[in-house]
Parts: C-alpha cells; structure tokens; sequence
C-alpha cells in the first residue's frame, strides 16, 4: 500500500518552482549552503525582493534558514522535490498504461473488417 499524498504540499512545491527566480536560487542552493546577501547579489532586485522568495521557498520546505548572530544562511531541502518527483511518476505510470490500454483497443478495432453496407437504389422515390 502507497502512503498518502500529500497534494497541498506538492501544489505549494509546484508553485513555488513556476518563478524563475525561485529555480535559481534553488539551483544555486543545490550547489551548497549559501548567505542570503549572497544569494541575493546575482539578481536585478532588492534585497527585500529576494527574502519575499525566500520565504515562499522556506513554506515549501525547499530550503532551511540557519542563523549564526547577524547572518542567515540557507541550505536546500529535497524532499519536497523528491515527493513531488514521486507523485508524478505515480500519475505518469497510471496514464501511460491506460493510454497503452486505449491504443491497444483502438488499434484491435481498426483491424476488423468493415461490414458491407447494403446499396439503397432509389427509384422514383421508392426503395428497390
């Protein structure tokens, strides 16, 4: 038996990775832990911007906040990532083999012959 999914925290992980700004710093915390100032040098907004991400991404549970006195330092968490990887895999093998399924029907009905219509001859109106 499969655990329960989740489906409201894989709707947030989805959303929180349709902005490109939040794959990048993703993509950068992949690399390894980062500052948030640094984080946020790449990108043409401020600092304030960046955070608001940020945070979007520490609700998912995408990254993890470490604070040391004044520096906060953010590492990246896969296992909403993976749970959601896993659910679409479940949808994608379930569609596949129903997709098969009607391919294979589909296919078996184009295969039989096609019964021969009779020819209706009209003659003034009337059947012969």
């Amino acid at each position: 038996m499969t655990p329960p999914v989740n489906i409201a925290g894989i709707d947030q992980t989805l959303l929180a990775l349709a902005d490109p700004t939040r794959r990048a710093i993703i993509a950068r915390l992949s690399k390894g832990e980062a500052r948030v100032t640094d984080l946020a040098e790449p990108f043409d907004m401020s600092l304030n911007a960046v955070s608001k991400h940020i945070r979007i991404l520490e609700r998912t549970k995408l990254v993890h906040r470490r604070v040391e006195g004044r520096e906060h330092f953010l590492t990246f968490n896969s296992k909403p990532l993976d749970e959601t990887l896993k659910w679409m895999e479940a949808q994608r093998s379930f569609w596949s083999a129903r997709l098969d399924l009607l391919d294979k029907i589909l296919r078996a009905e184009d295969e039989m012959p096609v019964p021969k219509r009779k020819k209706n001859l009209k003659k003034k109106g009337k059947r012969i």
